[in-house]
């Protein structure tokens, strides 16, 4: 039953992804959302901070390894929060892997910035896979004090 909860948050996570993805498209090669905030497309040959560039093969590798140990270890798991932590991380990984496979490279268009500089840029699927590590930190930390 708690597995609905992996399945949901990863299908969401991935949809949002994809979506947000063909949407930025339309817009290139920026749109300014608000003073310090815009949407500005961006290939991203490597992985978070610029890291890996041009090593898509190795990124490929990493994620196909990853998404492999979380479908290992999701069903000994259990709780709904664990459960959705993982099913985001799988999805924020599955998002950016299907463009690595398809295009090459990872879209990315959350542009945060103050004045010339600029954070990395980063997508849903990003957003998803850190949310998704952080909660899932906070819970396995929460019910180790519980014991």
């Amino acid at each position: 039953m708690v597995k609905k909860w992996f399945f949901a948050s990863l299908l969401v996570v991935l949809i949002l992804d994809i979506a947000t993805k063909a949407l930025v498209n339309l817009y290139r090669p920026a749109l300014a959302v608000l003073p310090f905030f815009s949407l500005s497309y961006v290939e991203n040959l490597g992985a978070g901070f610029g890291i890996f560039q041009g090593q898509k093969l190795f990124l490929i590798i990493v994620s196909v390894v990853a998404l492999a140990v979380i479908a290992v270890y999701s069903p000994k798991i259990s709780g709904k929060g664990t459960q959705s932590a993982l099913g985001m991380m799988a999805g924020g990984i599955l998002g950016n892997l299907v463009d690595r496979i398809l295009k090459g490279y990872v879209v990315d268009f959350l542009d945060f910035f103050v004045g010339s500089y600029h954070w990395p840029a980063f997508n849903i699927a990003d957003s998803a896979l850190c949310i998704g590590a952080v909660l899932l930190v906070v819970l396995s930390t929460h019910e180790k004090a519980g014991k």
